[in-house]
């Protein structure tokens, strides 16, 4: 624990680094707008993938406008609203996998073409933003949930081709399905790993404040 607190849990103001806050814009842009794109291509061609995914693209642009928020912050906020924001990753795995239920019970069969060509698009656009965040993934709590964030969407925009490939060659939307659940199981494990190095971070940020009161 003393190891966690040596430099990143004091309750000082850490600096702000220009170069992370101008990613994080750039970052937040291309996600609402990959968002709109993912959630009309989603209804139109009937991919629980897709709008798994849109769904995942809001999350993630409200997720790096959180983070510009908190930037300038002490360590024990930016901790806070990362513990915030794996319950919110978390939500939205549960969201994923109760789609995939529905769209099993309901027999629907998306269009492959637009899958793909949507999901090559989107992994286009987290591809940018993963190369433009990886050089931050070993941050704190939160700019690993951001960068986790982001490397989760690089792998289901993937999935989500892969999918589209799947549902032509068979005519069945069950890799549509197989698809949307693994990206909720992605999610849950990428909320859990931030909810936990945030609730490490509190604790250690926490130790240090009483040693402080203490002296």
């Amino acid at each position: 624990m003393s190891a966690c607190c040596s430099g990143g849990c004091s309750s000082d103001k850490p600096p702000v680094d220009p170069a992370y806050r101008r990613i994080l814009w750039i970052a937040l842009w291309v996600n609402f707008l990959m968002f709109g794109v993912e959630i009309v291509g989603g209804w139109a061609s009937g991919s629980v993938s897709l709008l798994a995914d849109a769904v995942d693209f809001l999350g993630d642009a409200a997720n790096y406008g959180i983070s510009l928020f908190v930037l300038g912050l002490a360590p024990i906020w930016r901790s806070r609203t990362a513990l915030v924001k794996g319950a919110t990753m978390g939500g939205y795995g549960v969201f994923v996998l109760a789609s995939a239920l529905w769209h099993l019970h309901s027999g629907t069969v998306p269009q492959a073409q637009t899958m793909g060509w949507i999901g090559f698009a989107a992994l286009a656009a987290n591809c940018l933003v993963a190369a433009l965040l990886f050089a931050y993934r070993n941050g704190d709590a939160n700019m690993r949930s951001v960068w986790l964030c982001t490397r989760n969407d690089a792998i289901g925009n993937v999935a989500v081709m892969l999918a589209a490939l799947g549902v032509f060659q068979t005519g069945s939307g069950l890799p549509d399905l197989l698809v949307a659940t693994v990206m909720g199981l992605l999610g849950l494990s990428a909320a859990r790993t931030v909810i936990l190095q945030a609730r490490g971070e509190m604790c250690a940020t926490a130790t240090v404040t009483m040693e402080l009161k203490r002296r």
